[in-house]
């Protein structure tokens, strides 16, 4: 019952903070969070600004957001690396073309080249451990450095994403 009622409590923080009602100052306390404005969102539809898993705003979590294209050249865009490893393992996606933001300019880059920051003391997306992408090894060592965590490619980072759904 005691999980229940945290269960509950989470999922209405979630959805308050994520709701279009939301201001865009309530939109930033997140360390995650971006403006609207400053979201670049690649999928396109109705729902093109939550994520393509759990429906997540993406720009509440842009900081941990990546994107990739499926065989049939669908546009995909994620919350977190749990996302994408979710739809690439369980549901076999097969993505391509992954993409993920440099948390210290905001603009996606290919994430095979990206240094991660896994297991910092901001805020995880969907996970219990922490993975924050740049472009830069200087700037991935620095953030380890302000904020702890091992900075690490990206198949390190997707292996440590996995055990979310192995344990």
């Amino acid at each position: 019952m005691k999980n229940l009622l945290l269960l509950l409590l989470f999922a209405t923080l979630v959805f308050n903070a994520c709701s279009d009602t939301a201001t865009p100052k309530q939109m930033t306390k997140r360390f995650q969070s971006v403006p609207k404005t400053k979201a670049v969102i690649v999928q396109k539809g109705e729902h093109k600004a939550d994520c393509a898993i759990c429906g997540m705003h993406l720009a509440s979590f842009y900081k941990t957001n990546h994107a990739a294209t499926t065989k049939a050249g669908v546009k995909k865009q994620y919350c977190s690396l749990h996302c994408v490893v979710h739809d690439n393992e369980i549901n076999k996606t097969d993505l391509t073309n992954l993409k993920v933001v440099d948390t210290h300019t905001l603009k996606l880059i290919p994430a095979l080249s990206a240094y991660y920051v896994v297991g910092s003391s901001k805020p995880a997306t969907m996970s219990k451990v922490s993975k924050y992408a740049f472009a830069k090894k200087s700037d991935a060592k620095e953030f380890s450095q302000k904020f702890g965590g091992k900075v690490m490619k990206f198949y390190d980072a997707y292996d440590v994403a996995i055990k979310d759904f192995t344990k």
